[in-house]
């Protein structure tokens, strides 16, 4: 009994962080636009110089994730940036069985999914995608990973969990997401366990950087998701 005490004390405490931050996000959408400071670019391929009247000018161009086609826990195919267009994307990885960090990291991505939860004001839970990505992906068929999603009360259209081919997934997490999770080429002995989440804009750029077992962290998140989605324009520069 004390223990479902404090975990329903830890859902109100965290649901409760997130009503004022996103609250003060649709007010801020409307009547601010120009004074806040939104979430930084991550991860420079280059910078490129250029003399502007006698005076060298530098501009960093930042990464864009490239697209990733794996299998959702419905069967369906899906790409990110095709079948996402215009959406906010939160990503983590994660395997089913695991005993330690990913039942809690999957709890804090379902607070993420109730806080963009379809509202009376607007369709937040249309602005961002969630995605959870197997790293085992030889055990996690797609249909084991239905059962999981739906232990954690997954809305199926708003929150995948990915699963295919071992090496895509891996290379992805590695040289799209700069994920620092050491080396290794996606093989039999190669394995990935980070409790990160990872932002990714409109455009999939990468904004942010979060650790997915702290609470605060799991706030920041959210809030930095309602700043990005009030810069609209296409900033390749900056």
């Amino acid at each position: 009994m004390n223990q479902k005490i404090k975990t329903y004390k830890y859902i109100l405490a965290i649901a409760a962080a997130f009503v004022l931050p996103l609250s003060f996000y649709w007010i801020t959408k409307y009547y601010s636009k120009d004074h806040i400071v939104l979430p930084r670019y991550y991860v420079a391929d280059r910078v490129d110089s250029q003399r502007v009247n006698g005076k060298m000018e530098y501009d960093t161009v930042f990464h864009q994730v490239a697209d990733l086609e794996l299998t959702n826990q419905l069967g369906q195919k899906v790409s990110l940036n095709k079948d996402l267009k215009g959406k906010l994307i939160a990503i983590n990885f994660f395997f089913a069985n695991c005993p330690t960090i990913c039942p809690r990291l999957t709890k804090n991505m379902a607070l993420l999914q109730h806080a963009f939860r379809n509202t009376s004001m607007k369709n937040n839970d249309t602005l961002v995608q969630i995605i959870s990505i197997t790293v085992n992906p030889e055990r996690d068929s797609f249909q084991a990973l239905r059962v999981y999603a739906d232990r954690y009360n997954a809305n199926h259209d708003h929150w995948w969990f990915l699963t295919g081919d071992k090496k895509t997934i891996y290379d992805f997490a590695r040289n799209q997401l700069h994920l620092s999770v050491g080396q290794g080429d996606g093989g039999a002995d190669d394995f990935i366990h980070t409790e990160q989440i990872v932002v990714l804009d409109r455009d999939r750029y990468i904004r942010g950087y979060y650790n997915g077992l702290d609470s605060l962290e799991i706030q920041r998140c959210a809030n930095d998701l309602g700043w990005i989605d009030l810069q609209k324009s296409h900033k390749k520069k900056h």
